[in-house]
């Protein structure tokens, strides 16, 4: 085999991988991109909220409890903190799957796997750095088409 097939089918190939990389970047867009990433994001911080209430939004002993022990945070009182983390992990998680103030939301909740990676659990940063990693694509890119962001003009 001489090198001039050897480079032509070389070349053939990379055309064809690029080509394939193109179709790739079309169809996974920035409006299923951040689709997904809504959605991923929200289920973790909605399932998490859920442990912490019961019926509609109202907190249970055991989240107090956890707040005093596991969960206690410097400078802020555990009734406060469960009420905040509960009522958070609802309302942001609710404003991204509609893809409403997807920025705010993705920030706050960037601020909450901040403080569980700082003051929580400090060995855990494989989990926050992944969670980090949908927030931050949520907070530079947006919602994505597929929003009420989109639909109102919301940066």
């Amino acid at each position: 085999m001489d090198i001039t097939h050897t480079s032509r089918t070389g070349h053939g190939l990379r055309q064809r991988w690029n080509h394939l990389a193109e179709r790739l970047h079309l169809l996974l867009s920035d409006t299923l991109l951040c689709l997904v990433a809504r959605l991923a994001i929200a289920s973790i911080f909605f399932l998490s909220g859920r442990t912490k209430v019961e019926g509609l939004l109202t907190i249970t002993p055991s989240t107090y409890d956890l707040f005093q022990s596991e969960y206690a945070l410097p400078l802020v009182s555990p009734w406060l903190a469960a009420h905040l983390a509960a009522y958070a992990e609802h309302l942001f998680t609710l404003l991204l799957v509609l893809g409403l103030y997807t920025r705010l939301s993705a920030f706050a909740l960037l601020g909450m796997t901040t403080v569980i990676e700082v003051f929580v659990y400090p060995d855990a940063w494989p989990t926050h750095l992944s969670w980090a990693g949908l927030l931050l694509l949520l907070i530079g890119r947006g919602a994505g088409a597929l929003s009420l962001d989109r639909l109102l003009g919301v940066r």
